[in-house]
């Protein structure tokens, strides 16, 4: 079942339509727009978070998050091996 849709008229830079148009594909520049506007939503709800469990934990720290990002890393190279990294 997919989703109801509407019609809207937008306005951006030609430069933006043209190139979003070329890299569309089969599916179509609505569709195109739509996955962006879709995944900037995302951001949008990823940032407000953020905001949030700043407020309340305070900020993050650029130690905090690269021993994030190293964690990831590893269960991607443990991933790729074929195996499930603890």
């Amino acid at each position: 079942m997919t989703e109801p849709t509407g019609k809207y008229s937008i306005t951006m830079p030609r430069d933006i339509a043209e190139a979003a148009r070329s890299r569309s594909g089969p599916s179509g520049l609505s569709a195109y727009v739509a996955a962006a506007v879709a995944r900037q939503i995302e951001r949008d709800n990823l940032n407000e978070l953020i905001q949030v469990a700043e407020a309340e934990h305070g900020p993050i720290t650029d130690d905090e998050v690269q021993a994030l990002r190293d964690q990831l890393h590893q269960v991607r190279r443990g991933q790729a091996k074929g195996g499930a990294a603890a």
